[in-house]
């Protein structure tokens, strides 16, 4: 009676008619090579995050390559800021080209913008003539009516709300550095600002309330208990 031999068995296949073929090594090193390359390329961050202490090669990096700040001039400020406005206006630029369809040619841009407006009264012509003392417990003093600063926009609170292109302008768009142009947006909403701050008295009337309470406090505690202030319109 033959003895099957063991290696005989081990090298036969479990299935009938079917050849076991040797397999050949997995590249699990190269596999978990691509997956780290991979994980660094898509999430730097959360990996900077586990491994802190580690500099990884495809982190993105900004790099400040400004020139020096260069003081040009110092001017003395000689005004009280009585009173800021703070504005919101809706900016809705529409751009068309005449027998062109919106859908083809054309852009509709909606912009946020939030900005201020300052009030203040000028100190600088305010002399020996504008103060009148009587007695010895009443000043009266005349100052030139507030006047009004240019609208400033807040640029981290101002945004794009929507825009709308058309199909040539959104081609065109690939190839420009941006589409309408953001000054354009600004100074249509610093118009609409300064329009707003001046069509309304009510910032120019808080200015000058602030600036007669600012002298009163100032002016009552040295004696005066009658403290007049009045407000003309400066000469052109």
């Amino acid at each position: 009676m033959a003895v099957d031999d063991p290696e005989r068995e081990r090298g036969r296949s479990r299935w009938p008619g079917r050849s076991r073929r040797p397999r050949g090594p997995r590249p699990w090193g190269v596999m978990a090579i691509a997956g780290i390359v991979a994980l660094a390329l898509l999430a730097p961050g959360f990996l900077r995050g586990l491994l802190p202490d580690i500099d990884f090669p495809f982190t993105e990096t900004t790099r400040d390559h400004s020139g020096p700040v260069v003081l040009r001039a110092i001017q003395d400020v000689r005004e009280f800021k009585g009173a800021t406005g703070h504005f919101e206006v809706v900016v809705d630029l529409e751009n068309d080209t005449r027998f062109v369809p919106d859908n083809l040619r054309g852009e509709r841009t909606l912009f946020v913008a939030v900005g201020t407006v300052d009030a203040s009264v000028d100190f600088s012509g305010v002399g020996a003539r504008s103060v009148k003392v009587t007695g010895t417990d009443a000043v009266s003093i005349t100052l030139p009516r507030a006047h009004l600063s240019a609208a400033r926009i807040d640029p981290e609170r101002s945004y794009v709300a929507n825009r709308e292109r058309g199909l040539l302008d959104r081609v065109t768009g690939f190839f420009e550095d941006s589409p309408t142009g953001e000054r354009d947006l600004y100074v249509a909403a610093q118009a609409k600002l300064q329009a707003a701050a001046t069509s309304t008295g009510e910032l120019r009337r808080q200015a000058e309330t602030n600036t007669r309470q600012m002298l009163e406090s100032m002016l009552r505690p040295l004696g005066y208990e009658t403290v007049v202030v009045r407000f003309v319109q400066p000469r052109v």
